[in-house]
């Protein structure tokens, strides 16, 4: 561990805590890896001596919560419903601290065209886009954009809905599969080159991690299935160009709001230029996933990185 991320440690005492929730579950198309990380979660809280439940949120969320006496939540709801802002405006009109970011920079993360907004007029490089609502959309992006090209549906993270097209058949079976998930659907250039993925913890940018996946992308079997998935830390990159990864990526989540822990996907172009794709605000925290590896990297094991993701719901103050 370098010396730099020393200050990541919680310094808070266990039952300093008080009473924590962990939210999980949800009823989001990323459910099943909601409940893998909240498993996690809880227990590695419990194990060090938090005064930790497990809450799987569904229809009964609202008495619970107003039942229970909780003193702040553990959001690691992931995808819509938790992670768009909707749980942290609940938590915020009952008083009670959370984990992660706030209301805007949650729903403005969870929005991959509205994010992309955001960086490019910061001049931040994010890939050319399109939205899709017709097959005429399709078509025009398909002379607009050129392939290959990826789908994704605008509001869903794991990369469910996603597809890699090559033809404006293949785009437009994609938009209506892609469809099913979101009214809302986004198109972008395709980055050929390597893919980065970067874990910040309270402010700090933890160590970059090169991904390699014989998959067409890094997909949900790669995230959350395969073993055979590849990843590099240290990643790769010479001095110079990891410090223009982190910069970056500080810069990335300064200007969404990220609060607290996020993850950043990029791609990286044969020019060695950098491509932000998108800002994740409650990564998964499964047994194949990335925020733990990076701060595993800093220092910290995995009930230290859960402590000291808690631990900033107590220091920090949202906007």
């Amino acid at each position: 561990m370098t010396a730099a991320y020393a200050n990541l440690f919680s310094t808070i005492a266990p039952a300093d805590f008080g009473r924590v929730a962990v939210l999980f579950g949800g009823k989001s198309a990323e459910r099943e890896v909601s409940l893998n990380s909240g498993n996690a979660v809880l227990a590695a809280l419990q194990s060090a001596g938090v005064d930790a439940f497990g809450i799987d949120v569904g229809d009964d969320f609202i008495s619970r919560i107003t039942q229970e006496k909780i003193d702040r939540a553990f959001i690691i709801l992931h995808g819509r419903g938790g992670e768009d802002g909707s749980m942290q405006g609940l938590l915020e009109c009952l008083g009670i601290p959370y984990t992660g970011s706030g209301i805007l920079a949650s729903a403005l993360a969870m929005d991959k065209l509205r994010t992309k907004q955001v960086w490019h007029s910061l001049g931040i490089p994010t890939p050319r886009h399109a939205v899709l609502a017709t097959e005429a959309d399709c078509i025009c992006a398909a002379k607009e954009l050129s392939f290959p090209l990826i789908v994704k549906p605008a509001h869903e993270g794991s990369s469910i809905g996603m597809a890699k097209v090559n033809n404006v058949d293949e785009l437009i079976s994609a938009w209506t599969e892609a469809s099913k998930y979101d009214s809302q659907v986004l198109v972008e250039q395709w980055i050929t080159g390597p893919e980065f993925t970067i874990a910040t913890l309270r402010d700090q940018v933890l160590p970059p991690i090169a991904l390699g996946t014989p998959h067409t992308f890094y997909d949900y079997d790669a995230k959350y299935v395969a073993n055979d998935t590849q990843y590099r830390v240290p990643c790769g990159l010479d001095e110079a160009k990891e410090k223009e990864l982190m910069d970056l990526t500080a810069k990335a989540c300064e200007a969404i709001g990220i609060a607290g822990w996020g993850r950043l996907d990029v791609m990286q172009d044969a020019q060695g230029q950098f491509w932000l794709l998108e800002v994740n605000t409650a990564p998964g925290m499964t047994d194949h996933s990335l925020v733990p590896m990076a701060a595993k990297a800093a220092g910290l094991d995995f009930q230290q990185l859960v402590l000291s993701i808690l631990a900033a719901s107590v220091e920090e103050s949202r906007g």
